[in-house]
């Protein structure tokens, strides 16, 4: 065994496909960083509230005015030197600490995608995308390589790979196989759509839905990576998320899942896209024509790379399964249910009423939340008990600040689920103002009344 993990880690294969990735790649989050800036989402999600939610052990991270542009315009000039590979190591460094940074300054904005283009943005700090068809290496040609080790392609083949198969296996569950839910919802939703329209309405439609997207998640993979049926496979990735693209109003991700795919590719496509660009740019030839190997600058770094790599994989692949240590239904609670690849998988809207009582006299007022969230920030906070946690601090503090002595918060909180009737969410009775977050279960989440059965 060992002799051939250490006979694969030897094994080389064309740079072009790195290189291509890695053009791409930046390319598109450039794009993405562009488009959040020009529907002006900067100053509506990070510079207009007055309070921003933030995720457990990061509530250091936050905007800084209008500063926060400066944080965009870095990560741009970042994803600009990735494409392109100029100061290859440090533009991905950078990229990856600026566009986890954003990420971070508000979970209110948390989607799966942002968090997928962290992941791959810190493993390609550690892989030699920039010496081949970059800046790089042309301007050091000593450095450039055409050859490159195979596992430095494989290891992003496998982290794309687990966000479909990973998605596939949370939708194995009873909501959304056997009640067509919530794709029932969001589907009729659009019903005012020319030609496809009416078929939107039909409950055969719903179900077609909703089990061609459990099996194409789980097969999708197994397609990619056979020659024969590759080409089957990147026509359904392309029919798939350009149906969701138009369906659903979910940015950038269906287009980043598209362009990631072509890297189940042979490296033959790769080598001619990249021969193709230098023709249309007068790129110097030189560029796509070492067969050089590549070799480790620093032997030691290069191994304890792959050391941290490898952990770095362990804990992505069971990360998911964390929501397992938690009782209760995890669409109810949410606990375990971020960072696991469970995409557009519940409909959940709720209504949070709450109470401020000084703890001295007995007084009670009750808060209009519109004073302190925007709406899309109360949108999400009412059905997240870790939102409603953080802002029950907020309004602990900040009523307290005003005159009141130590202040109980409770709340009014009903939250429905994929369809559901509206019921009673959190315990009425529960003070949460000296409620400390943390990874522990949230005991004052009220049961599920129903059952979801799956994984």
């Amino acid at each position: 065994m060992v002799y051939r993990i250490k006979e694969y880690l030897n094994s080389y294969t064309n740079a072009s496909t790195l290189a291509f990735f890695r053009l791409v790649f930046g390319f598109m989050m450039l794009l993405g960083l562009v488009r959040f800036a020009l529907n002006g989402w900067i100053d509506k999600f990070y510079i207009q509230p007055g309070f921003h939610f933030t995720y457990y052990g990061f509530s250091w991270i936050k905007p800084i005015g209008v500063y926060t542009y400066l944080i965009f315009i870095i990560c741009a000039l970042a994803a600009i030197g990735i494409s392109i590979g100029y100061r290859y190591r440090i533009s991905a460094i950078i990229f990856f600490l600026s566009f986890t940074y954003i990420e971070l300054m508000d979970k209110t904005t948390y989607l799966n995608h942002y968090y997928f283009v962290s992941v791959i943005s810190f493993v390609m700090i550690f892989l030699p995308a920039g010496n081949y068809f970059s800046v790089d290496a042309y301007r050091n040609p000593v450095r450039s390589f055409g050859q490159i080790p195979r596992w430095t392609i494989d290891i992003l083949k496998l982290l794309l790979a687990m966000v479909y198969f990973y998605a596939g296996l949370a939708k194995l569950n009873s909501d959304w196989l056997v009640n067509a839910m919530p794709l029932k919802i969001w589907l009729t939703a659009h019903a005012n759509l020319p030609i496809i329209g009416p078929l939107m309405l039909k409950s055969w439609v719903h179900y077609t839905f909703s089990w061609f997207g459990a099996i194409y998640d789980l097969f999708i993979v197994f397609l990619l990576i056979n020659r024969r049926t590759r080409l089957l496979g990147f026509i359904l990735v392309l029919s798939f998320h350009l149906m969701t693209s138009l369906l659903f109003p979910i940015g950038m991700f269906p287009y980043i899942m598209i362009v990631c795919s072509l890297i189940f590719f042979s490296n033959n496509l790769h080598t001619n896209v990249l021969k193709f660009l230098s023709k249309i740019f007068k790129l110097p030839a030189k560029l796509a024509e070492t067969q050089q190997i590549y070799a480790p600058r620093f032997r030691s770094l290069y191994r304890l790379s792959l050391y941290l790599l490898g952990i770095f994989l362990v804990i992505q692949l069971s990360f998911p399964f964390r929501y397992i240590l938690y009782p209760g239904e995890l669409f109810w609670t949410e606990e375990g249910f971020r960072f696991s690849w469970r995409v557009m998988l519940m409909e959940k809207a709720g209504s949070a009423q709450f109470k401020i009582t000084d703890r001295k006299t007995g007084k009670s007022i009750y808060v209009n939340n519109e004073d302190y969230l925007t709406r899309f920030q109360e949108k999400q906070m009412a059905f997240q008990p870790d939102f409603i946690l953080e802002y029950a601090h907020f309004l602990h503090d900040h009523y307290e600040s005003l005159g009141m002595y130590d202040p109980i918060v409770n709340v009014e909180c009903y939250v429905a689920l994929n369809g559901r009737l509206s019921t009673l969410y959190i315990n009425p009775e529960t003070d949460l103002s000296h409620i400390p977050e943390s990874f522990e279960h949230k005991e004052w989440i009220l049961p599920f009344k129903g059952s979801i059965w799956g994984l």
